[in-house]
């Protein structure tokens, strides 16, 4: 078949990489992808929020299906255009994408499917916002109502920071802190049938020891060996099927990638938010473990027959992907710097190690760097251990000037 992928960073990356091994795609094309996916896919630029370019890109190269990866061109409606011309596409439409882009409706879902999430209250004016930090105290989560590429939401035991981040929101969700560890929990779902796969952790926090600003996210590990086994099966029952079956009763049914966040507390399993699309950097740990074919699967989801999928099929090693950033990520990245160490990379670490390009783009001979998160160097091995060992030998090939990375990504898992 040939294949669409719209977006152009590290997950729409491991997104391409998986499909370009995949023996059922003859042709892969992505839109507008950047300089690590032009050496597996053909590129076209395209407005991706535009639904009408996007359809008409799909409908010139003779898609048997797109995969649109970020979350703006879902919630944008890109999804409905492509399907309106006949195409399967894998990925929700505008108004079951509201999921991601807008906090307060996921938390009514929630209500209506009985999703154990955090109590929370939606504000609009400075009074509600007021009476809300009072209500639940510190530490605070403020969570901006729309998209804000991962970098919306303030945790802190300031009021007046919390506060001033509510302020700054137009309508804002300010919620209960959850304890515990995080989780994320992809499945794939074609409104009906859901298949999960398997659970990742990642790191917001830019600084090691979970410091430092909120981010989109600094590196990321699965499997989780310190999960409880059933974990996923619980999360099925208590939280996907349920959102899923919701949407579908509301007359908005939810097909293409569905992402739990998940804080697994003292009570028990909290949903944190939900996401539309893959995570990233979750889905290059967990695509790095799949060993079924992609494609079949996500044009299930598409056509609605993901009930005739077979079981998927992982690998038992284990992967962890590190991100490196530009310098003064997140705030205001400096771009157009050389990167330099990629070839070094693919003689000497493959296939154990690989990169997958987020903010990259090249300029005549050289790929500079073109935006906050620049790179997500991934690497599997027999356990976390070997697999941490192989990524940060391969991030220490890297030159890219004021670049910054976490240095404890998995460190904890893989010393427990």
């Amino acid at each position: 078949m040939k294949v669409l992928v719209i977006g152009g960073g590290a997950r729409e990356h491991a997104l391409c990489r998986s499909l370009s091994l995949d023996p059922d795609v003859t042709a892969l094309h992505c839109a507008p992808g950047n300089a690590g996916i032009a050496e597996v896919a053909e590129l076209h630029p395209v407005d991706q929020l535009d639904g009408d370019a996007v359809a008409r890109l799909a409908t010139e190269l003779g898609a048997d299906l797109v995969v649109v990866g970020p979350e703006a061109p879902l919630v944008a409606g890109v999804a409905d255009a492509v399907r309106a011309v006949g195409i399967p596409v894998f990925g929700p439409s505008r108004e079951a994408a509201q999921l991601e882009g807008s906090k307060a409706f996921a938390k009514d879902v929630m209500a209506g499917a009985g999703v154990p999430t955090a109590r929370s209250y939606v504000c609009t004016t400075p009074e509600e916002i007021d009476e809300a930090l009072d209500a639940f105290g510190a530490p605070y989560v403020v969570k901006d109502d729309g998209l804000a590429a991962g970098k919306g939401v303030v945790v802190t035991e300031d009021v007046e920071q919390a506060r001033a981040h509510a302020l700054a929101c137009d309508r804002v969700v300010i919620e209960e802190y959850l304890d515990g560890p995080e989780v994320s929990l992809f499945a794939i779902t074609d409104g009906v049938t859901v298949l999960p796969l398997r659970p990742a952790q990642d790191f917001k926090r830019a600084l090691d020891g979970d410091e430092g600003p909120n981010t989109g996210g600094m590196g990321a590990y699965s499997p989780l060996p310190w999960a409880d086994p059933k974990l996923v099966d619980e999360v099925m029952d208590s939280v996907l099927q349920p959102t899923v079956d919701e949407l579908r009763r509301r007359g908005t049914p939810f097909s293409g990638l569905l992402y739990a966040g998940l804080a697994i507390t003292g009570r028990g399993v909290r949903v944190i938010e939900f996401n539309a699309r893959f995570g990233d950097p979750e889905t290059q740990v967990v695509l790095a473990r799949l060993k079924t074919p992609l494609a079949g699967v996500l044009l299930n989801s598409a056509n609605g027959t993901l009930d005739d999928q077979a079981p998927l099929s992982w690998s038992d090693d284990a992967a962890v992907t590190v991100v490196v950033a530009s310098h003064n990520y997140p705030e205001t990245p400096r771009t157009g710097d050389p990167i330099e160490g990629l070839d070094a990379i693919a003689e000497q670490d493959a296939p154990h190690a690989y990169v997958l390009h987020a903010g990259t783009k090249r300029d005549g001979d050289v790929i500079v760097s073109a935006g906050g998160r620049v790179l997500s160097v991934t690497a599997t091995g027999t356990d976390l251990a070997q697999a941490r060992e192989r990524a940060y030998a391969a991030v220490g090939r890297i030159r890219l000037d004021g670049s910054q990375h976490r240095t404890d990504i998995a460190r904890k898992a893989a010393e427990a």
